[in-house]
């Protein structure tokens, strides 16, 4: 009986040290999933271009399968684009726009180009800490506002629904147009 008992712990034992050890590996597996839709851009600022002196002359939203997007229109090539997560500042005040914007993250997006033209008149029909975008059942952007524009840099706050994978990436056209476009996923993983 005794021999019985000390058996019957030992196995216990045994099959509890083999579920300890091979758990961790089905939690892990769990835990990492698989990248949502593909998608692996990472949520790290993303910087590049230079200044130039084309205008921004459209800001429109898009809903797609796997990401909302944003995108600037400028009417000339445009390269230059700082974007990442954290507060963002109207141009040449330095307000913070994060009280007006809606979201539980936000992009501050910096665009390397004016939203006037060679005479200092508005190229888009926002003012400052205006809405710019009706983002109303969008799984993940939550506003647009725009930041003004000084010295040559536009700035826009982007509200997402969490902080989320994103890209940036430069499209040439229509004609001697060009855009900058910001792809925010609806999740990190399947």
């Amino acid at each position: 009986m005794r021999i019985r008992r000390t058996v019957t712990t030992v196995l216990v034992a045994l099959a509890a040290l083999v579920a300890a050890t091979a758990a961790p590996t089905t939690a892990t597996q769990a835990a990492t999933g698989s990248p949502y839709c593909g998608i692996t851009w990472g949520s790290a600022d993303k910087t590049a271009g230079a200044l130039s002196s084309a205008p921004l002359i459209e800001v429109r939203t898009g809903r797609h399968d796997c990401h909302d997007r944003v995108v600037f229109e400028f009417d000339g090539p445009v390269t230059g684009y700082s974007v990442g997560y954290g507060e963002t500042y109207t141009e040449g005040e330095g307000l913070a726009l994060s009280p007006y914007t809606a979201g539980d993250a936000l992009l501050r997006v910096s665009l390397r180009a004016p939203a006037y033209d060679d005479e200092h008149l508005a190229t888009v029909p926002y003012r400052t800490g205006e809405h710019v975008a009706n983002v109303l059942r969008y799984q993940t952007l939550r506003d647009v506002v725009f930041g003004g524009s000084f010295e040559g840099y536009s700035t826009f706050a982007v509200g997402v629904r969490a902080r989320l994978p994103f890209r940036v990436f430069v499209l040439a056209g229509p004609g001697d147009h060009s855009r900058i476009v910001l792809d925010v996923a609806h999740q990190w993983q399947e």
